[in-house]
């Protein structure tokens, strides 16, 4: 939906504009959470976005698609034995990004002179 983009690009110009007075600051802290993706809980992830109505169907296919996935390792000719994954999403998957904002879609500034831009796993607190 553009309008929460529209806000988040508002708020930057915004920002970007005031520091063009003299002696003005912006506090920004960048945030990057890592293994984001590897970290998801599946389950947590379905509650979350039966709490967003989407069609229970599709939260039962995300949650197929997320669970009991075998992962082996090849390393210079030798492979592992398979393991069963059921948390995180697979490398490469495009739904990665959405998913870890949907399940992180309600975390939101406790004062409200700050603003929390999000993009996946990153995330801007200014």
């Amino acid at each position: 939906h553009p309008k929460p983009l529209y806000r988040r690009c508002n708020f930057l110009h915004l920002a970007l504009t005031h520091l063009e007075n003299k002696d003005s600051y912006v506090r920004m802290l960048f945030i990057d959470i890592s293994s984001a993706f590897t970290t998801i809980i599946p389950q947590q992830l379905i509650n979350k976005l039966n709490l967003l109505g989407l069609n229970i169907s599709l939260c039962n296919w995300i949650l197929d698609f997320l669970t009991g996935r075998p992962q082996s390792v090849n390393f210079s000719c030798n492979t592992s034995s398979t393991t069963t994954l059921s948390a995180g999403a697979p490398q490469g998957f495009v739904l990665r990004p959405l998913l870890f904002t949907l399940l992180t879609h309600d975390c939101t500034a406790k004062f409200s002179s700050n603003h929390i831009i999000k993009f996946a796993e990153d995330t801007t607190v200014v």
